[in-house]
């Protein structure tokens, strides 16, 4: 087992996320920064944006990321692990580069980065090593001394990832009314994403039939619901769905669709539905408006009685989770032999994103991999 209070040779960790607005003034500003590139008419970017206006411009998001700090701060020194945690953005405030060269300044060389996606896939992992590599290339223009940065493996099948979940399907189970709860159906519900994204993501070896992403949400669904029926008696049938799509119309996406699957399952008369986000770590804007604004309004139209369970959030088990994946890490590094955390049936992830991981459509650098031009 790994040092519980050795980190070496990091002397940081990032906690890498997407961004939201904090108020209406920052509603396009952030929508433009998301979309910068793909020439997004800017009226569409006003009807996107009602949907954060809805909530009064603010994107749950910081506040959540501020919880998850909060939480592997106090796990990490309830531990005795001395390693300070930092937050940047990808497209909002606190904005990455401008928190890489607050580490730089504060003498940090050796930094391990926690992307707020458990999964592969492009924009859930490359996206996230173009960023970095973007940010290095800016301190390196400034001058700046450049850290080493690795970033943590897919935790998507980590016991302090799932088990909270496992609780929050069980939960809402329990919360449907009694004559309905033995037929519910669970809705695993996660991001859509086109199915050339989906057919190239993970490794090379794992490209095809929508890749690592279908693969690795089947198998988190699979596992909480073999889970479900081990602590309910009950074996509740379930399928993965998918939200949030966007883009052109005539490009394919993963699918269906959760407002039509709960259309399909009502109509094939299922009695109620539990909606599980099991591809999301908070309940940001897509979990706010896609599930519990659209889905419900569809629910409710239908007559469908429907639950939502909560994703892990600042749960302390998913705090934990993340100090065993840098101490793993950090014992990688040193060479020490480790036995990583997984449930389910495909094993720990891979600890170095490989040369051709979730290519993107125009090849740009990409950090924290065996194809970063920082190694």
């Amino acid at each position: 087992m790994p040092d519980p209070r050795d980190a070496s040779p990091y002397d940081a960790l990032l906690l890498l996320s997407f961004g939201g607005p904090e108020g209406p003034d920052d509603v396009i500003p952030f929508l433009e920064n998301v979309t910068r590139g793909r020439g997004i008419p800017r009226e569409r970017l006003k009807e996107v944006g009602e949907h954060y206006f809805g909530f009064g411009g603010v994107s749950p998001i910081n506040a959540q990321n501020r919880a998850l700090l909060d939480a592997l701060r106090k796990d990490f020194a309830d531990h005795g692990l001395d390693l300070p945690v930092y937050w940047g953005n990808r497209n909002w405030a606190p904005y990455l580069t401008d928190t890489l060269r607050e580490m730089v300044a504060d003498g940090r060389r050796r930094i391990l980065v926690l992307a707020t996606s458990a999964y592969a896939s492009y924009s859930g992992c490359r996206q996230y090593r173009e960023n970095l590599a973007d940010a290095l290339a800016a301190l390196e223009a400034e001058g700046l001394e450049l850290p080493r940065i690795d970033k943590l493996r897919h935790y998507f099948n980590h016991p302090g990832f799932l088990e909270p979940m496992i609780d929050g399907v069980v939960e809402s189970l329990a919360d449907l009314p009694e004559e309905v709860r033995s037929g519910a159906h669970i809705a695993f519900s996660t991001h859509s994403i086109p199915l050339s994204a989906a057919d190239t993501s993970g490794p090379v070896e794992s490209h095809g039939d929508g890749g690592a992403y279908v693969t690795q949400h089947l198998d988190v669904a699979r596992t909480i619901a073999d889970a479900v029926r081990e602590r309910t008696g009950e074996d509740h049938p379930w399928q993965l769905v998918y939200q949030s799509r966007s883009g052109a119309p005539h490009i394919p996406w993963l699918e269906p669709d959760i407002c039509d699957h709960l259309e399909e399952r009502h109509a094939a008369g299922v009695p109620a539905v539990v909606i599980a986000p099991i591809g999301f770590v908070s309940d940001h804007m897509e979990v706010l408006y896609d599930l519990d604004t659209e889905a419900r309004a569809k629910a409710e139209e239908l007559g469908l009685p429907m639950r939502r369970s909560a994703t892990v959030g600042d749960d302390p088990r998913f705090a934990a989770a993340v100090r065993d994946l840098v101490l793993e890490r950090a014992a990688v590094e040193r060479g020490e032999e480790v036995r990583p955390c997984a449930l389910g049936a495909l094993g720990p992830s891979h600890q170095l994103c490989p040369v051709g991981c979730c290519p993107a459509r125009t090849p740009r650098p990409a950090a924290a991999g065996a194809d970063s031009p920082y190694a």
